[in-house]
């Protein structure tokens, strides 16, 4: 079966095929591929089955990433939680997947990587493909009425927590303004200086909210002047996905974060959304799993998947070199740290 490229910023299909897909989520978007590739340069294309000017019932999307640094490699998507396949032909996901093994090793590419949320397709298929990763996705389902919601969220660390916070006097503001980036993106560098990993650049957001547009939501809480707790969700369709928070931790007991998911849960129920993504989780992150869990989400595995598979003993410097520069990366002044992000960030998409 024959395979074509297509350019998914320029292919007019895109956009009304992305739009009326049902696996469709926002990181299938042409404002999520244009964010990747004016930020970090990465050039999205498509494969599919349908030939130039056909109708396009299918495609699969990725980014090459081209790096000195970590190898050059095609991904399914960068900086993406999950993107599935839009395909739904067992045989023309094989050919496509085949093609994209084939045309990558013919490059001299170290891998491939793709995302699906699902991945039982795959594990079906005869494809070459090798588990990566493994995470838990969080999706909270927004058919109940509000009150049945909140009464599914844990009585102890979500119910009182939310009672508590709207006693505190805290400042809710929530929008796409330059204001409420820089609040935003002053706790995002405290929040990754505690998880000892550098920034994101403050272009990668500023492009994000430009770019995907009114589909883009900041939520910030302030305790006075001072902010303490902030958040970014994207929508699109009948899903809103959360995608980034962060926080002052010497305001964590004010329940700001807390506050500002309730905020974003209620927004998305009364926008019409009917489920509200939580984003993944690393297995290993018990904390962070329990925290998703305790709102009434359905945890569902997500796993990364590679081809050809990576070698043994470089899975197992990861982690090694991860805990030594983390060490080091939170003892950096703030400076040091944006200027980190603003290197790295696109040889690790």
């Amino acid at each position: 079966m024959t395979v074509y490229q297509l350019d998914p910023l320029r292919d007019r299909r895109w956009t009304p095929f992305v739009a009326g897909h049902p696996e469709a989520t926002v990181f299938h978007t042409a404002g999520w591929l244009q964010t990747l590739h004016q930020t970090y340069g990465y050039e999205a294309f498509a494969l599919t089955t349908n030939p130039p000017g056909a109708e396009l019932t299918n495609a699969m999307v990725f980014c090459r990433v081209n790096s000195w640094l970590t190898g050059s490699r095609w991904v399914s998507l960068p900086f993406s939680d999950h993107c599935a396949p839009l395909v739904s032909n067992p045989r023309d996901l094989l050919s496509i997947l085949d093609w994209a093994q084939w045309e990558s090793a013919r490059l001299h590419h170290k891998y491939i990587e793709i995302r699906p949320r699902n991945s039982t397709v795959l594990r079906d298929s005869t494809a070459n493909l090798h588990c990566s990763q493994d995470f838990r996705l969080h999706l909270l389902d927004l058919n109940p009425d509000l009150d049945q919601l909140f009464r599914t969220f844990d009585k102890n660390s979500v119910q009182r927590r939310i009672r508590r916070s709207e006693k505190e006097d805290l400042r809710y503001e929530e929008g796409r303004s330059p204001e409420l980036l820089e609040k935003f993106y002053h706790l995002m560098i405290m929040t990754r200086r505690r998880h000892g990993v550098p920034p994101q650049p403050l272009a990668w957001y500023r492009n994000l909210l430009h770019l995907v547009g009114n589909s883009a939501t900041l939520r910030v809480v302030s305790k006075g002047n001072v902010p303490v707790a902030s958040i970014m969700t994207i929508r699109h369709g009948t899903s809103v996905v959360y995608k980034y928070g962060c926080s002052d931790e010497r305001y964590n007991n004010l329940g700001g974060t807390v506050l500002l998911f309730w905020r974003a849960i209620q927004g998305a129920k009364q926008s019409g959304a009917q489920v509200f993504d939580m984003g993944r989780s690393d297995v290993e992150n018990q904390g962070l799993i329990k925290f998703k869990s305790n709102w009434g989400t359905t945890d569902l595995p997500l796993t990364y998947w590679r081809s050809p598979k990576l070698s043994a003993a470089r899975d197992r410097r990861w982690p090694t070199g991860r805990r030594i520069a983390s060490s080091f990366l939170c003892r950096l002044p703030n400076s040091c740290l944006t200027l980190m992000g603003n290197a790295l960030y696109k040889h690790a998409g």
